[in-house]
């Protein structure tokens, strides 16, 4: 057959580790015989950001926003080990967290369903999008340890240096403390981005805080997603048929533990990273979830929902065999090549993204899969495959298919 050709390119963010090996299995074995891709290549590689002293991550974030799509390899983010092993000037930054700061994006999450790879909640029959604030709260905090009694205040001091003060404990004893911010524009970004990927995939929005306790802190929160709601977006649900609601985080919580999924579940910073594992978690596995950054401007930058696989790398270093799930990486590929699509007007583009999908997912369901799954599936004797193996029987499939 003819390979489908691209007018714009993907920004193309490699990455580290075992995920940087089956990124390039995926472009010569899935892509390439059918594609005339178009990247625009960039080698986030840790030894790479070091040599450009991390300038390459920001050069890939100001490329996403050029051309509007981007497909990201995980990445490490290096502690003091990583520090040493590499023999780096420094420890960098997260190339995630920079990446979604540029964008101003936020990162929704999805499971990848699978027959045969069951939900442990059972009535969950549809993935439940998890779209995570991520910018301010505990992760931007200040905390101290107090030794002896005192007084503890929060000061604000305005530009014309007039305070403001407000006690937070008379201290009776040794204790700790500890203060957090957030910022309008960021929780509007947010608002924007949850409301605006809501009606490009066709999702209701579920939004959960804290308001009755933290009054002014979540009932910020609340006040912006709802003034952003009614003044912007509320004749575009309704004329799509999609709601938008909020409610207390623990009613939030037990609703989504007795529904069938299908919505996008909005949650503050902390709320979202300790949620979205569970959701994961319960769904089977996070080699098996989707990841997109979007922006209220309308870039996206797909990626795994994972981390480099450091222990299957070290085996494939030694020449040993390794069966490493490339599910979501595959899904990276698909989700940026859909979208890139639909920008473009090309369809043969977003249709074959479909069909690999569909590829990926019908290998697994044959009972043909990767380890990690072999070790959960209700499928009765199934065909565990290498790292390599199971890219192969995809695109075998994927040669019907097309």
């Amino acid at each position: 057959m003819e390979k489908i050709k691209m007018k714009t390119p993907l920004v193309e963010m490699d990455g580290d580790e075992m995920t940087r090996i089956l990124w390039q299995m995926i472009k010569d074995e899935l892509l390439l015989p059918f594609i005339e891709l178009n990247t625009e290549y960039y080698d986030l590689g840790l030894a790479h950001r070091d040599e450009t002293d991390d300038q390459v991550t920001i050069d890939s974030a100001n490329a996403t926003k050029k051309y509007g799509v981007a497909v990201k390899c995980a990445t490490i983010t290096p502690n003091y080990a990583r520090v040493k092993e590499y023999n780096l000037k420094k420890m960098y930054k997260s190339p995630n967290g920079t990446i979604r700061a540029m964008l101003d994006g936020t990162v929704f999450r999805a499971p990848i369903v699978v027959k045969g790879i069951e939900p442990c909640v059972k009535n969950w029959k549809k993935p439940i999008t998890l779209a995570r604030h991520a910018y301010g709260d505990i992760y931007k905090n200040t905390e101290m340890y107090i030794d002896k009694p005192g007084k503890v205040e929060l000061v604000y001091t305005d530009e014309n240096g007039r305070e403001s003060r407000a006690l937070i404990q008379d201290m009776k004893g040794s204790g700790i403390v500890m203060g957090m911010h957030n910022m309008d524009d960021s929780i509007a970004s947010f608002a924007r981005s949850c409301f605006n990927y809501a009606l490009d995939t066709h999702q209701d929005v579920w939004f959960g805080a804290k308001d009755t306790i933290s009054k002014t802190y979540d009932g910020r929160f609340k006040k912006i997603f709802e003034d952003i709601f009614e003044k912007e977006y509320k004749e575009k649900f309704e004329a799509a048929g999609l709601t938008y609601f909020f409610s207390l985080i623990d009613d939030i919580v037990a609703r989504v533990m007795k529904a069938e999924g299908g919505f996008i579940w909005a949650c503050k910073n902390y709320d979202g990273d300790v949620m979205s594992d569970m959701v994961s978690s319960a769904f089977g596995s996070l080699a098996m979830m989707t990841s997109v950054l979007v922006s209220p401007q309308g870039y996206y930058e797909y990626e795994a929902a994972h981390g480099t696989v450091q222990r299957h790398y070290y085996k494939h270093l030694k020449g040993e065999e390794t069966s490493t799930n490339s599910v979501a990486t595959i899904f990276a590929w698909t989700g940026a090549l859909r979208k890139r699509g639909e920008l473009d007007g090309n369809q043969a583009l977003s249709d074959f993204a479909d069909k690999l999908e569909k590829a990926t997912v019908g290998t697994i369901e044959s009972g043909k899969m990767t380890k990690d799954l072999a070790l959960i599936t209700e499928i009765k004797n199934p065909t565990v495959l290498n790292s390599r193996d199971f890219i192969l029987a995809v695109r075998e499939r994927l040669e019907a298919l097309l």
